[in-house]
């Protein structure tokens, strides 16, 4: 393919992108005009990159027609979130430190991140969104039991071994079979009932 350089820099440029770019499609784009700027055939490139003739004709003519930023990628549609950025970071941050005196709650959940956003941040979400939020900043929804505050683990484990016993174990020598019902009896006796 003849195609030339737009600006002095484009090759240096885009080896950088290429070094840099996780997408493996973007990355591939980069190389193909690369490797057209280096005067490679459409059937070579193509060979190369193991991508269809199609591909590679493509994003050659859209570089030769309108340079690197005709070859950048796109921001993704959509709508943008609701709580910008910085102010994610800043919520993870409030959401891990737990709950305040002003929550009232021994931990927090997703309604309660859900008024969290509504009176600290000044956004609303719905309870989904609240999800979403939560799943795309690393924080699971699903957490052991949470410890009252007031739990006190030494009077927790001194009732442990002080409580009665709940239930007594049988001798080893007595002789017994289980029914289904779950009663143990002697064998003599169980053979006597039928």
């Amino acid at each position: 393919m003849n195609v030339k350089p737009h600006g002095p820099k484009d090759r240096q440029q885009l080896q950088a992108r290429i070094q840099k770019e996780f997408n493996a499609k973007q990355r591939d784009r980069y190389r193909a005009v690369l490797l057209a700027l280096d005067g490679q055939p459409t059937e070579t490139i193509r060979g190369t990159l193991a991508r269809s003739k199609n591909f590679v004709q493509r994003w050659v003519y859209a570089y030769r027609d309108g340079g690197l930023d005709a070859i950048a990628p796109k921001p993704p549609p959509g709508r943008p979130p609701k709580l910008p950025a910085q102010e994610q970071q800043r919520f993870k941050e409030r959401f891990l430190a737990g709950p305040t005196e002003k929550d009232a709650v021994c931990t927090l959940r997703a309604k309660d991140a859900k008024r969290i956003l509504a009176d600290e941040f000044g956004v609303h979400y719905t309870l989904p969104g609240v999800y979403d939020l939560l799943h795309s900043l690393n924080l699971s929804c699903l957490q052991p039991r949470p410890r009252h505050r007031k739990n006190d683990p030494q009077q927790m484990q001194q009732w442990v071994e002080q409580a009665p016993l709940l239930f007594k174990r049988c001798d080893r020598n007595t002789r017994t079979s289980e029914l289904k019902c779950g009663l143990r009896m002697r064998r003599e006796s169980a053979s006597k009932g039928h």
